[in-house]
């Protein structure tokens, strides 16, 4: 029903903040990562999910888009609630926890409190080709480097040829970031000069 809400920033805390938006005060559930960014701003705006349940009607807000599609995709897995995705995305940033799920990282994806080995393992096993195929957009309208298919075949590849994992992710990463529009060839050919 709302895709955002923006107004002036009344009251907050780590979990939830109130939007004053045109003289009606809106509760609305964040994560830790969107409470960082809005926390010291005097107008917000946040992109909204709407929980409908039997006994309660909640909103759920979001400082970009990105956050908000991977919180999406998070709360389509069985037994993965809004909460529990709340949960996931204020432990893990949303490029850390999709970089897990593309990773297949089930000891990062359990290191959130109240995720199993089991969650973590039906977190993977649905998402990951889902994320794979997806670009999350970023508020300023770029990209989620991490979630770029160019990115995965290059790191995949760079790991194949013996370089370590961390090493490449962060050579990748950075070229990423001076050429967003790099093709996969040759982001492998700068970051084979950088290792």
């Amino acid at each position: 029903m709302y895709t955002y809400i923006e107004g002036k920033l009344t009251e907050h805390n780590p979990a939830c903040v109130t939007l004053d938006c045109g003289g009606v005060g809106y509760e609305i559930h964040v994560s830790l990562n969107t409470y960082a960014k809005i926390k010291d701003k005097a107008q917000v705006r946040l992109w909204i999910y709407q929980a409908v349940r039997e006994d309660a009607l909640l909103l759920f807000g979001f400082a970009d888009k990105a956050e908000k599609e991977l919180f999406l995709q998070l709360i389509s897995v069985s037994g993965v609630g809004a909460n529990t995705a709340r949960v996931i995305l204020s432990t893990l940033s949303p490029e850390a926890t999709a970089n897990a799920i593309l990773n297949g990282d089930v000891k990062k994806i359990q290191s959130v409190k109240g995720i199993g080995m089991k969650t973590a393992q039906r977190i993977i096993v649905d998402l990951r080709d889902r994320l794979s195929k997806r670009e999350l957009p970023l508020e300023d309208g770029s990209l989620l480097p991490q979630l770029r298919e160019e990115r995965q075949e290059a790191v995949a590849a760079l790991v194949t040829l013996g370089f370590a994992k961390a090493a490449v992710e962060k050579a990748v990463d950075s070229l990423l970031a001076a050429s967003p529009g790099a093709a996969t060839e040759e982001i492998i050919k700068q970051a084979l000069r950088m290792l």
